[in-house]
């Protein structure tokens, strides 16, 4: 079983912790010397459950009327502190034989009621601290929230405020972020609030999901100017939907959730498709082709914008049957200009830090906006791209909305993961066509993707392209 570093602990993809200090995949000090790309590439990749879908999943099925199966799910950090805090709150959730090749099914049988008087461990994930609370306000007695010490940085003042105005009553010392208690009273009446989601769709998302199982079911209002990531907005929507609840949204920025069951259901979780950027970028940069298999024909994923984002650098994209294909032809490394770009990516954000990273290899200006929101997730990517890009001499300056990159050569040295998994992704990126790319933590990975060392390597030794 393979185990990374995450943060000073060991975490397997199967949800194993191990104490500092026990055998693992990397050197003591964490270093990870990313690996060059020495020719173009003819990679077939298959890749772990979605992580935001997963996540949506196993809360839904904790509410819903029967018990539920997750084939495929992911395993991960992210994952697995999802499933423990559930479970904490009385859900019963056991590990089944299936067909995936990252790990067992899961079977979630919600309880009669959920109950309380327990503490719940956030990581630095954002779907465990906003969509946790308003479950956790179901259930009878205290729960106390909090996470790791990035995660006190993210803002929750949002969901702090709408408890509150839902009448739950939250303390959290006046700060809007971890830690926090709740003293959950069984039940949620609901009826109408109004919150500014403008810091992160998953406020939004985190209320629509527990909104069914109030009283009054919920009529949720945004007031804020922007709403980022709109489509992961969307895919708490279809996954309701397909549990039998409708969401109607009579004007943008409103939903309407009715009082309703929610129904069990077996549900087959899709690779997350934006960890497959890293590995599709990597064409663009090497030359030759990346395949990623069991690519959805439709989806709610930000991920799916990749098929049409990737050719504004040069690249080709198609599909053979079920997979995604990326030609870079030449690539990079082979002679090929990759042109900047100018991008909005006020619905994708997530796909920043590899898009980032592979402008900052192009032979021309790119200015990438829209993910001024990012400076509140597991770090602030904005500060922490700028800084890492700039350190190995390019040339990347904040905006207000984004990023501003210039052209200029790279040179090898130390690259912080800042505890980002997308971070540490966008690091392994320029590795591929810089020597000497150090990125400090590598297991940061662990949090969505604890095989991307492993599925990196192996994707560079498939050969050479043979066309």
């Amino acid at each position: 079983m393979q185990v990374f570093t995450y943060s000073g602990a060991r975490f397997s993809p199967y949800g194993d912790e191990q104490r500092p200090g026990d055998s693992a995949a990397l050197p003591d000090d964490g270093d990870w010397l990313a690996p060059r790309a020495t020719g173009p590439l003819a990679a077939r990749v298959s890749l772990p459950g979605s992580k935001s879908l997963t996540n949506r999943e196993l809360v839904l099925s904790a509410l819903a009327d029967g018990p539920s199966l997750l084939r495929r799910p992911l395993h991960s950090r992210d994952s697995m502190l999802m499933i423990e805090a559930l479970r904490s709150l009385g859900v019963q959730i056991e590990q089944v034989a299936g067909d995936g090749a990252y790990g067992p099914d899961l079977r979630i049988t919600p309880p009669a009621e959920l109950s309380g008087s327990t503490s719940i461990d956030c990581g630095l994930a954002g779907t465990v601290m906003r969509f946790l609370p308003p479950v956790a306000a179901l259930a009878l007695g205290p729960v106390a929230f909090d996470g790791d010490e990035a995660a006190r940085r993210r803002p929750m003042r949002t969901t702090i405020d709408s408890l509150r105005a839902l009448g739950v009553d939250v303390n959290d010392d006046g700060r809007g972020t971890l830690p926090f208690s709740l003293w959950g009273a069984g039940a949620v009446r609901g009826g109408e609030i109004a919150i500014d989601a403008s810091a992160s769709s998953q406020f939004v998302s985190g209320l629509l999901l527990a909104a069914p199982r109030f009283t009054e079911g919920l009529v949720l209002r945004h007031t804020g100017e922007r709403l980022p990531s709109m489509p992961h907005i969307e895919m708490t929507v279809a996954a309701l939907a397909d549990r039998g609840v409708t969401v109607e949204s009579p004007e943008p920025g409103v939903w309407v959730v009715p009082s309703a069951p929610i129904r069990a259901r077996e549900v087959a979780i899709e690779p997350d498709l934006s960890n497959a950027a890293p590995f599709l970028v990597a064409a663009v940069v090497a030359g030759g082709t990346v395949a990623v298999e069991g690519w959805p024909t439709s989806t709610t994923q930000v991920g799916a914008d990749l098929e049409t984002l990737l050719p504004r650098f040069g690249a080709t994209v198609r599909r053979e049957g079920d997979a995604l294909i990326v030609d870079g032809g030449a690539g990079l490394l082979g002679g090929a200009r990759v042109p900047g770009v100018d991008l909005d990516l006020s619905t994708g954000g997530e796909l920043a830090p590899a898009l980032v990273a592979l402008a900052a290899l192009a032979s021309s200006p790119s200015t990438i906006t829209g993910i001024g929101h990012l400076r509140g997730h597991e770090t602030d990517r904005l500060a922490a791209l700028a800084a890492e890009i700039t350190g190995l001499g390019g040339a990347c300056t904040e905006l207000d909305e984004g990023l501003a990159l210039e052209p200029r050569p790279l040179h090898g040295g130390p690259w912080r993961a800042h505890e980002d998994h997308r971070m540490a992704t966008a690091g392994a990126i320029i590795g591929l066509a810089v020597d000497g790319v150090r990125v400090d933590d590598i297991g940061s990975t662990a949090k969505t993707l604890p095989q991307f060392p492993e599925l990196w390597h192996g994707m560079l030794d498939q050969g050479a392209d043979p066309a």
